[in-house]
């Protein structure tokens, strides 16, 4: 491809906001991963000079397209990430001029949509020092006049200034910005991969300890205390490892919870927590019920079927429909006759789900599993008698019929 049919690619890359935002995406991403193949080729080639100035254009004119064109699917959103990955590996092989490059970094991150994502240790490289010494600048000057409230204030600077920290290689540098914003747990986890990294062992574990303390309830402290349980396990530690899991398990007792601690006490080598882990769960049911499901998860785990069979029936409500149907399917292997009625109820209870507009549809769906089980305890004109009555007691229900006609039943 030419120069010029390369620009005229780029240039289609326009979008005209007056345009139908759901019309031509598909053409459009596909004439953005035109100019990314194009352009890597370039760059490949050694003519990474030539790519940068059409990737910039490129990712400047996508970057408002996402502003009106609808991207629910985050297709064209990942294609403008591609290239904005591509400009940066075209801007390290043919450095444009730094002041611009950290100019115009620093305007997308901190007046543009939220997109693309801006890694600066992309762009380190061809910053250098003169750039980055101007990305540092430019943010100091936002820093000052931003609206604490506003995206640039809330979002933009802290993220460029704790990038900046991150390419300094000064680590206490790195962790000190970071600690100036401790509202989750993934901030804690930054700092204590960086420490780790450095070989900071004893302040990492000791900022992923906090970390954990801090945001126990949140489902972002889970790679957290992953962190810190690998940590400990590599120290030598593997009772802390383990007292980890144990009071992360206390703490919400869950199926995925136990799995963890059993990974982690066999990695040790320890007891079998099993017994204590089911009866943590017992114990919480008492007092939040809702908890029956993962006891019957992690029954079902450790191979105690019938237990599981008979917790998901005393504490049925508390079950959500996929696991009781699982369990059902489960069940009907080894005791078909003790399935036949809940499928029944299953059965009735979609019928008459008037909120569902395809109740029918997912009612008929259960009558094969249904049908499998009468035949299973060697009843085998069982459920035709039950399809016989099921037609009666629904003969006013005109479209349900035509649904079990349709499905041949």
């Amino acid at each position: 491809m030419t120069g010029d049919e390369l620009t005229g690619l780029v240039d289609r890359l326009r979008w005209d906001r007056r345009r139908d935002p759901y019309r031509g995406r598909r053409e459009y991403s596909q004439t953005a991963r035109q100019v990314a193949g194009e352009c890597d080729r370039l760059i490949a080639e050694g003519r990474a000079d030539l790519a940068v100035p059409l990737l910039r254009k490129a990712v400047d004119r996508i970057t408002r397209a996402l502003m009106y064109l609808d991207d629910s699917s985050g297709i064209v959103g990942d294609d403008l990430q591609e290239l904005m990955d591509l400009y940066a590996k075209a801007c390290v092989a043919a450095t444009p001029n730094p002041i611009s490059l950290a100019g115009w970094l620093v305007k997308l991150e901190c007046d543009g949509p939220g997109w693309p994502r801006v890694r600066l240790a992309d762009f380190a490289p061809a910053l250098g020092r003169r750039g980055i010494a101007e990305v540092e600048r430019l943010v100091a000057e936002r820093a000052d006049v931003a609206d604490p409230e506003s995206w640039t204030g809330a979002f933009a600077v802290r993220d460029l200034r704790e990038q900046l920290a991150e390419v300094s290689g000064d680590v206490d540098q790195y962790v000190a910005v970071l600690a100036e914003h401790l509202t989750n747990a993934v901030q804690y986890q930054r700092i204590a991969e960086a420490l780790h990294a450095a070989g900071r062992w004893d302040e990492a574990m000791d900022w992923a300890r906090r970390g954990v303390a801090a945001n126990a309830g949140s489902p972002y402290t889970d790679r957290l205390r992953d962190l810190l349980v690998d940590m400990l396990v590599a120290a030598g530690d593997t009772p802390g490892a383990v007292r980890v899991r144990r009071e992360e398990f206390v703490r919400h007792p869950t199926a995925a919870g136990y799995r963890s601690l059993i990974d982690t006490v066999e990695g040790a080598g320890g007891d079998d927590p099993t017994t204590w882990a089911l009866g943590v769960l017992r114990d919480r049911i008492t007092k939040q019920p809702a908890y029956a499901s993962e006891l019957v998860d992690v029954l079902l785990a450790v191979g105690r079927d019938d237990q599981a069979w008979q917790e998901a029936r005393h504490h049925r409500r508390w079950l959500g429909g996929p696991q009781w149907q699982t369990l059902l399917q489960g069940r009907a292997v080894t005791h078909p006759d003790e399935v036949i009625q809940p499928y029944r109820d299953l059965v009735e209870q979609a019928i008459l789900n008037s909120a569902d507009k395809r109740r029918y549809r997912r009612a008929v769906a259960l009558l094969p599993a249904l049908r499998a089980a009468y035949q299973a305890t060697g009843d085998h004109t069982a459920f035709g008698q039950y399809l016989a009555e099921l037609r009666v007691a629904h003969k006013r229900r005109p479209t349900f019929l035509k649904t079990l006609d349709a499905a041949g039943l």
